[in-house]
């Protein structure tokens, strides 16, 4: 069964649930100023999101009048179901679940409505440093990878193919292993290289065990990674919720493309309290170095489509999906005065 067609179950069955747990429409009052309660699930907690932290930890939610309830999820299809469900009201993960729920014929499907990331935020680890390193290196190697149908194996094998090589036949990509213990699998001997987020890379490097020698931002260009999004009953019912959730986020991506890394991780930093300061702030202007994050949250038709050439190159996809369907970028231009 493909990829697609294994969320679109889960959408499909996850849309019979009648009972909806959505906090949007609550009204809480702080400091005699009502807010109303939104309830945001995120695939995964990651330095790789920082405008949103800067964003709740400056109080810009807050701000506009919205009592954010920050849940991960801990992985796209979690993430999806919460929001297919009414769990939550916004989910926070890649596009192209989306893409998956609307091509299975989701009828109240999900719209994409603000970009956060535009380069993948994960990297090539390898055992010992490699001053110039080539992508052709990995050929005849053991790889750590990422699940099927993931955007960051999609991305890994996108780039191996833009560089002439096979991801099935010319080397061999272990997608055995749980996200998130792949490092501790490196660590134990396991594969000749691994492909990790932070805080992973940064630690196995801190520990020994491994060396960054290639940034997949880098070498797979501008792809859309993640975006936040909602049902398109949702947009329907509480546009005004939208348009206060996407303002807040434009204000943290205007803070992290005008201050330091160091500045950066001091806001961001209860977010990530097991996390070192030297590290935190090493990590960030890793992200920040290869530009990670856009100016706006403006969701455009070239990046969907090339993310929807990366699905299709997968196989993953059959056909290709409206984009007008699928993503709504009134509230971020107007958020960006665009």
């Amino acid at each position: 069964m493909k990829i697609w067609k294994k969320v679109v179950a889960l959408g499909l069955s996850a849309a019979l649930i009648t009972l909806s747990f959505g906090g949007c429409g609550k009204q809480v009052t702080d400091g005699g100023k009502a807010r109303t309660k939104v309830v945001l699930n995120e695939v995964a907690h990651s330095i790789f999101y920082a405008p949103m932290y800067v964003a709740i930890e400056e109080g810009y939610f807050a701000e506009n009048g919205i009592d954010l309830e920050l849940v991960t999820g801990f992985g796209a299809d979690k993430t999806m179901t919460a929001v297919l469900t009414g769990e939550a009201d916004i989910g926070f993960m890649g596009c192209e679940s989306s893409i998956y729920t609307y091509a299975g014929g989701t009828t109240d499907y999900v719209v994409n409505f603000a970009q956060l990331t535009q380069r993948a935020g994960n990297f090539l680890v390898a055992r010992e440093p490699i001053e110039n390193f080539d992508w052709s290196m990995l050929k005849g190697k053991n790889v750590l990878g990422g699940r099927a149908g993931g955007m960051p194996e999609m991305v890994f094998e996108f780039i191996l193919e833009k560089n002439n090589i096979d991801p099935q036949s010319d080397l061999t990509i272990d997608q055995s292993i749980d996200f998130g213990s792949t490092a501790a699998a490196f660590s134990g001997g396991n594969a000749d290289f691994t492909v990790e987020f932070e805080p992973h890379a940064t630690l196995l490097e801190a520990k020994g065990d491994g060396y960054v020698v290639a940034s997949l931002g880098e070498d797979s260009g501008y792809v859309p990674y993640t975006s936040f999004s909602a049902k398109k009953s949702y947009l329907e019912a509480h546009p005004e919720v939208i348009q206060a959730f996407t303002n807040a986020l434009q204000k943290g991506m205007d803070y992290v493309n005008t201050h330091t890394s160091a500045e950066i991780a001091e806001v961001i930093a209860p977010q990530f309290a097991e996390t070192e300061k030297d590290t935190l702030t090493k990590i960030v202007d890793r992200y920040h170095a290869q530009d990670t994050w856009k100016q706006d949250l403006i969701f455009a038709e070239e990046s969907f489509e090339l993310l929807e050439n990366i699905l299709l190159d997968a196989k993953v996809l059959e056909k290709k999906v409206p984009y007008a369907d699928l993503v709504n970028t009134d509230y971020a231009r107007k958020a960006a005065g665009k």
